[in-house]
Formats: structure tokens, sequence, C-alpha cells
């Protein structure tokens, strides 16, 4: 298992927008995550950021993560989260949810 955070911004005026959405997350996005082995996934809001955190239990990080990102449910779900996201300042080219080094961690 490994542990994953990233940080994104999201649009002023879409915050209540995004908490709505994910008040009622639509099954076939949970069921595409469980099935990309994501598991305690988790998302935090603080000062225009959102924090994510999750688990990853599978073999193949990468191929989880395609095959999640061809899921047409995923997609569709996306064109309605991705407005309400930016891109922090620092984020690479290839980072939508730019990725966060893990500095402690206790069990």
């Amino acid at each position: 298992m490994k542990r994953y955070g990233s940080v994104i911004k999201v649009v002023p005026n879409k915050l209540e927008e995004y908490k709505r959405l994910h008040a009622a997350v639509w099954p076939e996005v949970l069921d595409r995550i469980y099935k990309c082995n994501i598991r305690n996934y988790s998302i935090y809001y603080r000062d225009g950021y959102l924090f994510s955190y999750y688990e990853y239990i599978g073999e193949d990080y990468q191929e989880d993560m395609e095959k999640m990102a061809k899921d047409p449910k995923t997609q569709e779900w996306w064109k309605y989260t991705d407005p309400c996201q930016q891109k922090i300042e620092s984020a690479t080219k290839d980072e939508w949810w730019a990725s966060m080094e893990e500095v402690f961690h206790v069990d």
C-alpha cells in the first residue's frame, strides 16, 4: 500500500458546486475508483485549496490511473468537476492535481 497526497486550487465561485457534486458522487465513479485499487479516499478544503489523500493497494499505479482516465463515466464526471478546479502554480505540465511529498507518517 502506498499513500498519495495531492493539492489543487478550487475556483472561488465554484466551491459550493464542488461540494454539492461530492455530496452525491455517482456510483459508477465510486466503483471505478475502487476497481482502480484506491482506498481510504478523502478530499479536504482550506483557504482556496483542495487536498486529497488516498491509499493505493494495486501493483501498477500508472496502468490503473490510465484505466480510470479512459472510463467514459469518469470522463463525464470530470466534465463537471474540472471546471471547479485550477492547477497550482508549481504543478508540472502533466499534473492536474499536484503531487505532494510525504514528510511524516505514523500508524
